[in-house]
C-alpha cells in the first residue's frame, strides 16, 4: 500500500541547523523537506502512532551545523534518536504512556563548550497517565513529568502539574524557562541548572481574565507573551524576579516591598508589569519572538501575520494568507522562517520583507458545505492516467494532488473571489468532473440566495494548457438548467461530450466546437453548446453515467434508470424502480451491467442487466461512493457500517469496502476503513509512461484503487492481491533525485568538499577482469568491479612484471 495526504499542520515543525531541511510531523512519521525546493527528501518511519513533537539537536560548534540528529515523540509512548541525513534510528526510549508534548531545555541551557561533554540529558513530557485507579474520574490524567533520557526512563515519582486537558510545552530559547497555559492561567517552571535529576523544579503563575490559549518567551530578557481567545496579547516583563531569583527569602521580600506598584498585574503575580494590545478579531493561535527578540509575530483565524514592535507597539502585516495560521517557526537562518497555516500548507517566508520563498503543498483539507451540498462523489474527481484526484477546497479552487507523489500540483481558481478564514460561505462548488484523458474538466457552483434574492447556478468548462494540469476557462453557462441545481456532470468516454442532469427535470447534453486559429502559432480554442435536452415524466434527474463505448447513456429519474442514445437524444429503454432516489451511476468497465446507489431512508445498491434489462442483485447498504474499473468487470463500493457495529466488530471502523464482479453478489474481497463518511473511490491505471517500476510480490498489478477517507488522507493498493502489500514505486525522476541533482541545496560530502567530477559515461567498461597476464596488463589490471578481481598473489606478480617490461622497453 501506499499512503499520503497525511497532515503537515498536526504539530510544530523544526528546521536543521543549517535551515536547509524543514522537519514535518506527518502522522506515524517524520517527513523531511527541502527549505530550496520544497520537495520531501526522506521521511522517518518507526513510530506507530502520532507524532507530537520533533526537536532538532542543536550544534556544539559552527562546524557542527552539517550533522542532522534529533528526538522525537510519540502518543505510541516512545521517544526516538534520529539521525536524519541518513536517515537512522539511534536510540528508542519507551515510556509506556501516550506523549502529547515535549520539551528538552538541557541542549539550549547547556554552553557550547560543555555540549560535548557525558552529562545526563533531560526532556520534559506531557504524558497521559493510563493506570486504572478505583476512581473513574481519575482514570486517565495528564501529568508532566521529567525524563532521563540518557538513562531512558521517567525520573522517579515527580509529577510537575497535572491537567484535564493535553496541554503544548512551550520552553524558552535560553532553555532556562518552560511554561504551558491552561484555562486564564500560565504557568511557568525554572529548569534547574545540570547536576541531580531530582533538583526541585521552581513554578510560578500568572494570571488572566480570558481563557489563555498560546505562549512565547522571549530569547534573552525575561519577557512571556500570551494570547487570548478574545484576541488579545498581553505581555508579562520582569517575571520570577521574585520566586526565581537566588537572593534569599528575607532580603528578595524587603526588596518586593519597596518597588512601586506594578501596572497591569493581577494580584500578586511575580511580574513587572503587564501591557496589552489587541489587533485579532479572534482567539490568538500564533505567537513567536523574532530571533534578536525584537519583533512578536502573532497570527489567528483572519489569516494575517501582524508583526509587532515590542518596543513600540507600531505593527505592519502580511495579509491575504488566506487560511488560519497555526504555527511560526523562525530558522537558524535569520532570513528564512516558515507559517503553517489550517489549510495543510507550510509557507516559507524570506525576512524581514515577508515574502513568500516556498510552499510546502500538503492536500487540502474537506470543505464544510450543507449536507444538501455534499453529493455522493461530486467533490472529488479522479485522473485515471495519470494518478491525481481533484479535490474542491474553501478557497474556491480545485486542488489537484498526485496520489503516487503525495504531493500537490496545481490549483484552478473556480470563483473569481477573494476568500477569506471565517467570512460566511455564499459560493459553493457542487461538483467537478475530468475527462477520462484528463484534458478537459467541468465544475458547476451555486451562488446561494441572501434573504431569498440572488442565487445564480452557473457550469464551467475547462481544458488544460501545456503545463501539467494548468487549466484555463473554454466557456461559461449561466443557469444551464434555468433555476434548478445540477444533481451530476460526467464525460463521455471517446469524445467531447458532456451531459448534466438537474433537479429541475431535465438533462443537458453539451458538444465541444474545437475552432483552430493561426495567427503566430496554433491556438485551439474549445468552445461549448448545447447539442440537446432530455426529460423523463418531469421527474428530477438525480444521476447520469455512460456506457465503456459511449453508445448509451444512463440518466436516473429518482427511483428510475432510462437509458438514451446520446448522439440522437432517444429513449431507448426504462429499468425497474428502485426503492429511494438514486444518486449514482456507473457503467463496470465494458461488460453489460450497471451499478445504481440510493440514498434516504432505504438506502440501497443495485445491479442491473443491460442485456436483459432487469435486476440482477442488490444489497441494502449506505453508500459513500462507487467506482469501477474501465477494463475489468468488476466495482468498489465504499459503505457505512450501523453506529453498533463499530467498536465490537470492528474496532471503531466505521465503513468497509466492497470489491465485487459485477455478475456475483457475493464480494471479492472486503477492507474495513476508518473515517468513511466523506471518502472517495477510484481506480487508477499504471501508466507506464510516469512510472518505471511498480511491482508487489514481482508482478506488476494492472490497476490500483485509491481509498481517500474524509480527511483527505488516502491509501493506493492493489484490490486484486490477496494481502494488499506494500507497492514498491520507482519514479523515474524520483524527489531525492532532483535534490541531489542541484535543483536545491548541497548536503553531505557535497555541502563540504564540492561536487565530485562526472565520470566519463563513454568509456568502455570492461565486464571482468582476467587472472592470467596480458601483453599490456597495466592497462586492465585493475578495471571492473573488486569482487571481479584475481587473487592477490596474481596480481602482485602480474604487476610487478608489467613494470619490468616496461623498463626493458624503455631500454630498447
Amino acid at each position: 500500500m501506499m499512503r499520503g495526504g497525511r497532515s503537515l499542520v498536526s504539530s510544530p515543525p523544526a528546521f536543521s541547523n543549517d535551515a536547509n531541511k524543514l522537519l514535518v510531523c506527518t502522522s506515524n512519521t517524520v517527513s523531511v523537506f527541502s527549505t530550496a525546493t520544497g520537495l520531501q527528501i526522506t521521511s522517518l518511519e518507526g513510530h506507530t502512532a502520532l507524532v507530537t513533537s520533533v526537536l532538532v539537536v542543536p550544534p556544539s560548534s559552527p562546524a557542527a551545523k552539517v550533522l542532522c540528529y534529533c528526538w522525537t515523540a510519540s502518543l505510541d509512548g516512545t521517544i526516538r534518536y534520529w539521525d536524519f541525513s541518513v536517515p537512522e534510528l539511534m536510540k528508542t526510549i519507551d515510556i509506556r504512556v501516550p506523549i502529547f508534548s515535549m520539551v528538552i531545555p538541557s541542549f539550549l541551557d547547556l554552553p557550547a563548550e560543555d555540549r560535548g561533554k557525558h552529562q545526563d540529558l533531560f526532556a520534559y513530557v506531557f504524558i497521559e497517565d493510563t493506570k486504572e485507579t478505583q476512581d473513574k474520574s481519575k482514570a486517565s490524567r495528564r501529568q508532566i513529568r521529567k525524563c532521563n533520557l540518557s538513562k531512558s526512563c521517567l525520573v522517579g515519582r515527580l509529577i510537575l502539574g497535572e491537567t484535564k486537558k493535553p496541554e503544548v510545552l512551550t520552553v524558552s530559547p535560553s532553555g532556562k524557562f518552560f511554561g504551558i497555559c491552561n484555562k486564564c492561567k500560565l504557568h511557568i517552571w525554572k529548569v534547574p541548572y545540570q547536576g541531580s535529576e531530582h533538583a526541585a523544579v521552581r513554578k510560578i503563575t500568572l494570571h488572566h481574565t480570558k481563557k489563555i490559549t498560546v505562549i512565547a518567551f522571549h530569547p534573552t530578557q525575561r519577557i512571556i507573551a500570551a494570547g487570548d481567545v478574545t484576541g488579545r496579547i498581553l505581555t508579562w516583563r520582569g517575571f520570577g524576579n521574585r520566586d526565581f531569583s537566588e537572593i534569599n527569602g528575607v532580603e528578595n521580600q524587603k526588596l518586593i516591598n519597596v518597588q512601586e506598584d506594578k501596572p497591569g498585574v493581577r494580584d500578586n503575580d511575580d511580574a513587572d508589569s503587564c501591557s496589552t494590545w489587541h489587533w485579532h478579531s479572534a482567539e490568538v493561535d500564533v505567537l513567536s519572538f523574532s530571533s534578536d527578540g525584537a519583533y512578536l509575530y502573532s497570527g489567528g483565524k483572519e489569516g494575517v501575520l501582524v508583526v509587532w514592535q515590542l518596543d513600540t507597539g507600531k505593527k505592519k502585516f502580511l495579509p491575504r494568507i488566506g487560511s488560519p495560521l497555526l504555527y511560526f517557526m523562525d530558522s537558524p537562518d535569520p532570513t528564512l522562517s516558515s507559517i503553517s497555516c489550517a489549510d495543510n500548507q507550510i509557507h516559507l517566508l524570506k525576512m524581514p520583507s515577508m515574502g513568500i520563498l516556498k510552499t510546502i503543498l500538503g492536500i487540502k483539507a474537506p470543505c464544510c458545505y450543507p449536507e444538501m451540498y455534499e453529493g455522493l462523489g461530486n467533490g472529488i474527481a479522479f485522473d485515471q492516467t495519470a494518478g491525481l484526484v481533484a479535490l474542491r477546497t474553501e478557497n474556491y479552487c480545485i486542488q489537484f494532488y498526485s496520489l503516487f507523489d503525495d504531493r500537490g500540483v496545481s490549483e484552478v481558481q473556480v470563483c473569481e473571489r477573494n476568500h477569506q478564514p471565517g467570512d460566511d460561505v455564499t459560493v459553493i462548488v457542487t461538483a467537478v468532473a475530468l475527462s477520462v484523458d484528463g484534458s478537459l474538466m467541468s465544475t458547476s457552483e451555486v451562488k446561494l440566495a441572501e434573504e431569498g434574492i440572488g442565487g445564480l447556478v452557473c457550469l464551467k468548462f475547462w481544458q488544460a494548457g501545456s503545463q501539467n494540469k494548468d487549466f484555463s476557462l473554454s466557456t461559461i453557462v449561466y443557469e444551464p438548467h434555468r433555476d434548478a441545481g445540477i444533481s451530476a456532470v460526467t464525460f463521455h468516454p471517446s469524445c467531447n461530450m458532456v451531459v448534466t442532469s438537474s433537479f429541475g427535470g431535465d438533462f443537458k447534453v453539451w458538444r465541444c466546437n474545437n475552432d483552430i486559429s493561426q495567427n503566430d502559432q496554433m491556438l485551439q480554442d474549445f468552445s461549448w453548446t448545447c447539442h440537446a435536452v432530455g426529460s423523463y415524466k418531469k421527474k428530477s434527474m438525480t444521476a447520469a453515467a455512460f456506457s465503456a463505448d459511449g453508445s448509451v447513456l444512463a440518466v436516473a429519474a429518482e427511483t428510475l434508470i432510462t437509458l438514451w442514445n446520446p448522439y440522437k437524444n432517444v429513449l431507448l429503454a426504462v429499468l425497474g424502480e428502485t426503492l429511494t432516489p438514486i444518486v449514482n451511476l456507473s457503467f463496470v468497465g465494458k461488460s453489460d451491467n450497471l451499478v445504481a446507489a440510493s440514498c434516504g431512508s432505504n438506502p440501497q445498491l443495485s445491479v442491473w442487466s443491460m442485456s436483459k434489462l432487469s435486476l440482477s442483485w442488490s444489497y441494502k447498504l449506505r453508500l459513500e461512493a462507487v467506482a469501477s474499473a474501465v477494463d475489468l468487470s468488476s466495482f468498489a463500493a465504499l459503505a457505512l457500517l450501523p453506529e453498533s457495529s463499530n467498536e465490537t466488530t470492528f474496532k471503531g471502523r466505521d465503513g468497509v469496502i466492497l470489491l465485487y464482479n459485477a455478475t456475483d453478489p457475493v464480494p471479492t474481497a472486503i477492507w474495513s476503513v476508518r473515517k468513511a463518511k466523506g471518502g472517495a473511490l477510484g481506480f487508477l491505471q499504471v501508466n507506464p509512461s510516469s512510472v518505471e517500476e511498480m511491482s508487489i510480490d514481482g508482478k506488476t498489478p494492472e490497476v490500483l484503487l485509491a481509498y481517500v477517507n474524509g480527511d483527505h488522507e488516502y491509501v493506493v493498493f492493489d484490490p486484486y492481491c490477496k494481502h494488499a502489500h506494500e507497492a514498491s514505486l520507482n519514479q523515474k525522476n524520483g524527489l531525492s533525485a532532483l535534490e541531489r541533482k542541484g535543483q536545491g541545496r548541497q548536503y553531505g560530502y557535497a555541502s563540504i568538499y564540492g561536487e565530485l567530477p562526472e565520470s566519463d559515461k563513454k568509456r568502455p567498461e570492461t565486464p571482468w577482469v582476467p587472472s592470467f597476464p596480458s601483453e599490456r596488463p597495466w592497462e586492465t589490471i585493475f578495471s571492473g568491479s573488486s569482487h571481479n578481481l584475481p587473487p592477490l598473489t596474481k596480481l602482485c606478480s602480474a604487476f610487478l612484471e608489467s613494470l619490468l617490461e616496461k623498463r626493458a622497453a624503455a631500454v630498447e
